[in-house]
């Protein structure tokens, strides 16, 4: 037999589950506990509040889709160039969007949230402060104080480009138009501009 999943565990799942079929002010307490088949009090004691409970979810749901990213931009051999896989993750981000869209307009959500709720805030400064280095990683950016101010960087664009693209697919770019474009502020930046 195997062992069952504690309730936060299944908190987090029925949320995200919720996130990924409904708009995000349509996921309620109660669909959350209903989708998870825990008790309705257990949000509370284990998350606060409903809101605080949808932000772990988001954050969770964000670094397995990292993950998702990671695993596919890791596929480029050892010794390919850089850029290659870098294209292949931002590809990768571009071509897995639309299974991850209800969980992207929840993560805009909590981002507005979080000027007001405290604990909401907290959740996604705890989930920044572990994706910039794992973005570093992912884009083989280096683990130290710049690779991971790159990395945050690089989550910034991809984070604005992921909005950007929630209000028209036709603003997302590809991961050639991104390296590409980065190329152009690099050559700006070293004075090599057009």
């Amino acid at each position: 037999m195997s062992p069952q999943p504690s309730n936060r565990t299944a908190l987090l799942e029925g949320a995200l589950r919720c996130l990924a079929r409904m708009p995000v002010d349509q996921v309620s307490a109660r669909a959350v506990a209903a989708e998870s088949g825990a008790n309705l009090a257990s949000i509370g004691y284990h998350f606060g509040s409903k809101d605080a409970l949808v932000t772990a979810a988001v954050v969770a749901g964000l670094d397995r889709w990292l993950d998702e990213i990671a695993a596919r931009a890791s596929v480029v051999r050892a010794g390919a160039d850089p850029a290659d896989r870098f294209r292949r993750a931002v590809d990768a981000a571009d071509a897995s969007r639309g299974e991850h869209e209800g969980l992207a307009r929840a993560y805009v959500v909590a981002l507005g949230r979080a000027q007001h709720d405290p604990v909401v805030a907290e959740r996604l400064i705890d989930g920044f402060r572990r994706t910039r280095p794992a973005v570093a990683s992912v884009l083989g950016l280096g683990v130290d104080d710049i690779g991971v101010d790159a990395g945050a960087l690089m989550h910034a664009m991809f984070t604005g480009l992921l909005v950007q693209s929630l209000l028209d697919e036709d603003l997302a770019l590809s991961g050639d138009r991104i390296a590409d474009a980065l190329r152009r502020i690099a050559d700006t930046l070293a004075g090599q501009g057009n």
